[in-house]
């Protein structure tokens, strides 16, 4: 990769978009290009595919979904499935016709099975049932995945597939109606330390198990696949330790410092059991995470303070 190549990162302005920008910029990249979803629906074929042409990109980082927890996923089934489809295939396709290369497609740990022996392999894909809460999104990103695999087959292009764990950092999304866990318990206990240190209501019985990757970790990965050619078509990326829901949320609890009681709602659901990431093979090639779960929590807090009045205005 030259300094100068032109990378174009969908989904530039979200969490992991955002952070593949800074690490990029931060190592001297200085070609990098990004629309917001006003200046290029993702979702339209006819605009992806006039953009691609105009724009000629070298390398492109497909971070752009429709994401969300539990709740927005059950909620929004369709939305979930279909956008996801339409934003990953427009980009796929269009980097295949115009003759991009570079592709690296980001999806997530929930492509894999709901009782997939741990920690997860990548060659447990396809192999049982999806988790029923969540697997709108995993057929979608389970598309992709195949799809990026079938063009690095068929046309021998550097298509390659990044499945990160939980992710959480600064610019995450802590609407308490579409967040993923860690930022809606985050946000949940400052409002309750706020409030005079009222209980917080949490959902399930806190017995799952989950791992979490600070977002900058994510994308030192994706530059990591951009550097270099990696020799296979799906990778994990994650941390390789997980504690459980339980754990995490005394953890973050004490950071934020509320002192009030913590109330499960077991008739709310739990989701999978326990999903962690076997990482070896990213190991093997020669990445791995920098930032522990408490120091990337107590970064997280910081930001979400110092950015207050717009989190709370963050919406899907």
């Amino acid at each position: 990769m030259q300094k100068d190549s032109k990378i174009y990162i969908a989904g530039h302005k979200g969490m992991v978009g955002s952070a593949i920008w800074r690490v990029l910029s931060k190592k001297g990249y200085t070609n990098l290009i990004g629309k917001s979803s006003k200046e290029l629906d993702l979702r339209n074929q006819a605009q992806v595919n006039d953009f691609m042409s105009t724009e000629a990109p070298e390398v492109i980082i497909d971070a752009a979904a429709r994401v969300g927890g539990i709740l927005a996923n059950n909620d929004y089934p369709y939305q979930f499935l279909m956008e996801n489809l339409q934003i990953q295939n427009n980009l796929i396709d269009a980097a295949l016709k115009n003759d991009v290369e570079k592709f690296v497609f980001l999806g997530s740990s929930c492509i894999y099975p709901k009782f997939a022996p741990q920690p997860l392999k990548e060659e447990y894909l396809l192999t049982d049932t999806l988790e029923p809460t969540n697997e709108w999104y995993a057929i979608a990103k389970i598309t992709g995945v195949k799809a990026s695999q079938a063009i690095r087959k068929q046309f021998g292009k550097d298509y390659v597939s990044l499945m990160p764990t939980n992710l959480y950092g600064t610019y995450d999304n802590f609407d308490l109606n579409t967040s993923h866990v860690l930022p809606a318990m985050m946000r949940k206990f400052h409002e309750a330390k706020e409030n005079g240190n009222t209980p917080v209501a949490l959902w399930g019985s806190g017995t799952p198990m989950r791992e979490f990757l600070f977002v900058d970790d994510m994308a030192e990965a994706v530059v990591f696949a951009v550097e270099n050619k990696l020799p296979d078509f799906l990778y994990n990326v994650g941390t390789g330790e997980d504690l459980t829901i339980k754990e995490l949320a005394e953890t973050i609890q004490s950071i934020v410092g509320h002192t009030g009681e913590i109330v499960w709602d077991s008739s709310k659901p739990d989701g999978t059991p326990r999903k962690l990431m076997d990482v070896s093979k990213m190991h093997e090639l020669g990445w791995k995470h920098r930032v522990g779960l408490q120091e990337g929590i107590e970064k997280t807090y910081q930001w979400f303070k110092d950015n207050i009045e717009s989190v709370k205005k963050v919406t899907i």
